[in-house]
């Protein structure tokens, strides 16, 4: 049986803003998660916050397999470190939580890696 390999298209601007918007979208499924867990267990909103983290996962699971056939496993799955930054604006935006220097240094890291990953996508 013959393999073919597919050449797999190089990661533009707007390919990176869709993979985060996904992203974004996926840590949302966290927030409602949140949100949940502030509620009695199986009252009416504790099951209308976590249907609603099912369906962002839903979605979200849609939009990878998406991504992964279009992208290279690396790009994407460095893309995807970057919600960890997603879930921290939204826990200082939404739940008032606090943030550490170490992890701000963290995230950072994270951010560096990525950009790192993408640029090499682009050569």
């Amino acid at each position: 049986m013959k393999m073919i390999k597919k050449l797999r298209k190089k990661a533009s601007i707007m390919d990176i803003v869709f993979i985060q918007a996904s992203v974004i979208i996926y840590t949302l499924s966290g927030v409602a998660g949140k949100f949940a867990s502030q509620y009695d267990f199986f009252t009416f909103e504790f099951i209308l916050c976590y249907g609603i983290e099912i369906i962002i996962l839903g979605v979200y699971a849609i939009l990878w397999q998406q991504i992964i056939k279009k992208y290279d496993l690396s790009v994407t799955y460095a893309n995807r470190s970057v919600a960890l930054l997603w879930s921290m604006a939204w826990a200082v935006l939404l739940f008032h939580e606090t943030v550490t220097l170490k992890n701000i240094v963290g995230v950072v890291f994270v951010i560096i890696g990525t950009m790192i990953v993408n640029g090499e996508a682009h050569e």
